[in-house]
């Protein structure tokens, strides 16, 4: 399942940079806007600056969520969050992709998982391997999310990327055997994080010991 759409196409206003030094972007963040960057269409990056309360009508919906980019004097177009730089919680930086409404492209979409696994209700621990799945589609037909019900999983259960459902038009990028999610017995997620730790601390010391021979 997907998680719903707003029926109308979004849009961000926006104001193109004309300043680059560090303490231009410090009034900018101190006035409550944001720099960012529009990149993609065959042009060279454009420079912007973002309202942070216009940008969080966008953001809080999903990266994959579709919205119209509008340009001070440089005209509106199709774009989609591409990265969003954060400092102590707080956004620094966008970066905004312009895309093609009759063109394909690739995203990571935010899985939600929904209900209480079978398994937990006997002692079992929900594992979560994944909280995003990457998917191609048309940019109108991307969700913003990903609904994925593990209320049948039981202990010694998995779910792969094959078991969620995608939309009509959406396809799978990764591996269908892919890992997003397991319920595990208390031991044998105690085992797992030891064997874990293990590793790690053996492949320390196999550095210090190249290190040492050098």
């Amino acid at each position: 399942m997907t998680t719903s759409k707003d029926q109308h196409t979004l849009h961000v206003d926006v104001s193109k940079r004309t300043e680059f030094s560090r303490s231009s972007l410090n009034r900018l963040r101190g006035s409550g806007r944001i720099p960012a960057v529009v990149y993609g269409g065959g042009s060279d990056g454009i420079s912007i600056h973002v309202e942070e309360k216009q940008l969080a009508k966008v953001a809080r919906t999903g990266r994959s969520e579709l919205f119209d980019l509008h340009i001070e004097g440089g005209g509106s177009f199709p774009v989609l969050i591409k990265e969003m730089q954060r400092r102590n919680g707080k956004v620094t930086h966008v970066d905004f992709q312009k895309v093609s409404k009759n063109k394909p492209i690739r995203v990571r979409v935010p899985l939600v998982y929904t209900g209480t696994a079978e398994g937990t209700k006997i002692g079992g621990i929900l594992q979560v391997q994944a909280t995003e799945l990457e998917v191609e589609g048309l940019p109108d037909a991307l969700p913003a999310g990903l609904e994925v019900d593990v209320t049948s999983l039981n202990t010694g259960d998995k779910l792969i990327a094959a078991n969620v459902t995608l939309p009509g038009g959406i396809t799978l990028v990764g591996g269908e055997d892919e890992l997003l999610a397991s319920v595990v017995l208390p031991r044998l997620a105690e085992a797992e994080g030891e064997a874990e730790n293990d590793s790690t601390e053996a492949g320390a010391a196999d550095a210090a010991g190249d290190t040492g021979d050098k």
